[in-house]
């Protein structure tokens, strides 16, 4: 839900010339970069952290824009529900649920309800590096299990307590927060998750089975090589495995085929540079590894249901 959030209001501010002010000013391609493959890479543009607020209508209208997250993201659904992609994962979201999002994370927002309200903390990528880089405690593997946790009613109540608190210190004048400050939020938010997921058995931390081990580290790999590896088998020989076994163990263990992974990665990139980048399309097939731009377009077709062309101008 974080990510929800922060993406889609970066782009409201932008984009919504009827309520850019000062304090929003600096062009999109400050937070937006093109790297990693032409991957659009989303950080926080206006300094070490950003906090606020976005509702379901405001995210569906402007946050479906796949992107690569550089920054950190705590965010909290106070209600409604969502839908959204993590990585290769669909999540659903709903009222209550916490979301962790990890610098590197890949993000695609599904959809949201209309009554949906995410409360939402970033933190920048300098900031991470600056004041975090030795006192950081790593979540990865828990998101790699899942990004989200759900809390009661009441630890609810408090979170949203403590958002209203850090919203009026941040917005006191003199301010009574600085980034120093801001890095024991960062650790208190990070406590808090980490005591939360270790409540629920679900998220406990547990040795991996060698499925899961095996999913997990296809997952990964793909998220490394889909841009130029395109097929199952690559990522067998890489993973030393028999193919039979490697498409068998994550059917199992993600209910979905090891082919329709590499699809999700690929197809989400597409989404991401057409709606955001002026590249041409066949820069895009070329960036995605596809030599031929008409087998790109019917790649793209026969899992979009519009061309690369007609999904760029929806």
């Amino acid at each position: 839900m974080v990510l929800l959030f922060l993406l889609v209001t970066f782009l409201y501010k932008y984009f919504d010339n009827s309520k850019k002010s000062s304090t929003f000013a600096p062009k999109i391609d400050t937070f937006i970069k093109m790297k990693e493959n032409n991957i659009p890479v989303v950080d926080c543009p206006y300094g070490d952290y950003m906090i606020g607020d976005a509702s379901g209508k405001l995210m569906n209208e402007y946050g479906r824009f796949p992107c690569k997250i550089k920054c950190g993201v705590y965010a909290l659904l106070v209600r409604g529900t969502a839908r959204a992609t993590i990585n290769v994962t669909e999540y659903e979201f709903k009222q209550n649920d916490i979301l962790l999002l990890e610098p590197g994370s890949f993000f695609f927002i599904r959809n949201c309800s209309e009554d949906a309200l995410v409360y939402w903390i970033v933190f920048g990528s300098k900031f991470l590096e600056k004041y975090t880089v030795n006192n950081r405690m790593s979540l990865s593997s828990l998101q790699l299990h899942s990004p989200k946790i759900c809390v009661s009613d009441n630890h609810a109540q408090v979170l949203c307590s403590m958002y209203d608190t850090i919203v009026a210190a941040l917005n006191a004048e003199p301010t009574m927060l600085d980034s120093e400050k801001m890095v024991h939020i960062f650790n208190l938010l990070r406590t808090a998750y980490a005591k939360y997921a270790h409540e629920q058995d679900e998220y406990l931390i547990k040795p991996l089975d060698r499925k899961t081990e095996i999913y997990q580290d296809y997952c990964q790999l793909v998220l490394k090589h889909y841009h130029e590896w395109h097929h199952v088998s690559q990522y067998a020989e890489a993973m030393r495995l028999t193919l039979p076994h490697l498409c068998s163990t994550i059917k199992a263990v993600g209910e979905r085929t090891a082919g329709d992974i590499i699809i999700e990665a690929i197809i989400t990139d597409a989404k991401s540079q057409l709606k955001i980048t002026n590249l041409q399309i066949k820069e895009i097939a070329l960036n995605l590894g596809f030599d031929n731009v008409a087998f790109f377009n019917r790649f793209f077709k026969s899992h979009v249901g519009l061309t690369p062309k007609a999904y760029r101008n929806a």
